[in-house]
């Protein structure tokens, strides 16, 4: 299949779009009849979800149909798996995956830019102008005719509007902000391994303060600790992990909610033992360029800031053509996936708020809802296609994993499939931890390429460096 992707320099080609129907709301979320002809369908967002649900989509209906990616960045790497890239644990250059190169593999195009907003009158997805990193333009505002189009561009961190939290932290949402956490981190801890090896005056500790101890706060404060560890490979001789202090401040009670009580008070024994300060109870009200400052009035003072307290929706879906969003910016769905308003827009992940009859909460920001609602939506395209009704989405609670890196992992598995969690801890844990990075691999390349994908890892945990450092 030839490399469809517009000329940077001229619009992307539009086909004459198909008359408008009207917008409809039936409660079954079908369409007013059977979709015909050749349809184009447009996936905005290649998180878990999106590039699941185009893979799925590619593989079935690349020749049938025109499938489009769209996202703001050329490459992917597994959102759970950031806070390893932060600490250099991760190389991403190596676990990354070419948009381009997938979507050719798939039979799909794929095109680079960042959603605008939603024209649903004229059915057609709104890209922002591009620009090159010395500001001049590659591509003006365009737009790119759907017949279908699924937005799945997850989420932001969420700062609540805390002050001074937008400006003076690191929020780990994507790729260049865990790069860009990494390399300060790397920065700091060669100031401190220099003044220890001086005897001059200067700073003896690195400093670290992460708000929310959510999986994502406690995961990277444990994986701190073992980059630490093995900086000394990595000539900062006067470095180890007695220089590294680190702050988890959590609101709530309890670090994990998501977790039992019981495995929550194991993980923060284990934080604990490293080294790490846990504060629970314990709201932030500013953050400054050099502190934290919580509401019993301390200024933990953190050369390093991180936010992982809570998720949000984009700005952007605020700009979707009258769809109905939620007071986090989220778009509102039925339980087919559809959007509220348009029968022919779908959301899944962390972009959207799904409450299924029966319940009183939406379905959790996770991953797995994510993988979930990917394949739902792959079968409610598929049926829309052959005129037949969607069925609802259906969410199973697998339960829920943390890893505190070589120290320890924690987590309970079957959630509400069989009624109630079943808590492990150690190995097995850990073995459960490694597996779902394995699902999303077979998710997202297939079994072929998934199962090579997996025996490389094995081997390429042996060979690599330990820590990324450059």
């Amino acid at each position: 299949m030839p490399d469809t992707t517009p000329d940077p320099a001229q619009p992307p080609p539009t086909t004459p779009a198909a008359a408008p129907g009207p917008t409809t709301d039936t409660p079954t979320g079908t369409l007013p009849g059977p979709l015909t002809g050749r349809q184009r369908i447009v996936i905005v967002g290649g998180g878990a979800g999106g590039l699941e649900l185009a893979r799925k989509l590619g593989t079935r209906h690349g020749r049938k149909h025109d499938i489009t990616l769209v996202d703001c960045v050329r490459s992917h790497v597994w959102k759970p798996l950031l806070h390893e890239v932060a600490t250099g644990s991760l190389d991403a250059n190596l676990d990354e995956l070419s948009y381009r190169a997938h979507c050719y593999k798939w039979g799909i195009r794929y095109f680079y830019g960042m959603m605008e907003g939603v024209d649903r009158t004229r059915r057609e997805l709104l890209i922002a102008p591009l620009h090159d990193i010395d500001g001049s333009l590659l591509m003006g505002r365009h737009r790119i005719p759907y017949d279908l189009l699924v937005v799945a561009i997850g989420s932001i961190t969420n700062d609540f509007g805390t002050k001074g939290a937008r400006q003076n932290c690191v929020f780990l949402d994507d790729r260049p902000a865990a790069d860009a956490f990494r390399n300060r981190l790397l920065n700091q801890c060669m100031r401190v391994s220099r003044a220890a090896l001086t005897g001059m005056p200067g700073e003896h500790e690195v400093r670290v303060a992460i708000v929310g101890a959510g999986a994502t706060g406690v995961e990277l404060a444990a994986e701190l600790y073992s980059a630490a560890g093995a900086l000394r490979q990595y000539g900062l001789e006067h470095f180890d992990e007695s220089r590294l202090k680190v702050t988890l401040i959590e609101a709530g009670p309890r670090i994990l909610p998501a977790l039992p009580e019981k495995l929550s008070h194991a993980a923060q024994t284990e934080l604990e033992r490293l080294g790490v300060r846990v504060l629970t109870g314990t709201p932030v009200t500013e953050v400054t360029d050099t502190a934290v400052i919580t509401t019993t009035g301390e200024a933990i003072p953190a050369e390093l800031r991180l936010w992982a307290a809570g998720v949000r929706g984009s700005a952007v879906l605020e700009n979707t053509d009258g769809l109905e969003v939620n007071r986090w910016s989220q778009l509102v769905v039925r339980p087919t996936l559809q959007t509220t308003r348009d029968d022919r827009i779908f959301a899944i992940g962390d972009c959207c708020s799904c409450t299924l009859p029966g319940t009183d909460r939406a379905v959790p920001p996770r991953a797995q809802a994510a993988h979930q609602m990917a394949d739902t939506v792959y079968f409610n395209i598929r049926r829309l296609l052959r005129g037949r009704a969607l069925r609802n989405f259906v969410y199973r609670d697998h339960g829920s994993l943390v890893s505190l890196s070589r120290f320890s992992t924690v987590g309970s598995l079957m959630g509400n499939l069989v009624g109630g969690a079943m808590a492990i801890e150690g190995r097995l844990a850990r073995l459960a931890y490694q597996s779902l990075y394995q699902m999303h691999l077979l998710a997202v390349h297939g079994k072929l390429k998934g199962v090579i994908l997996i025996l490389l890892g094995q081997v390429n945990a042996i060979i690599r460096p330990r820590i990324k450092v450059h």
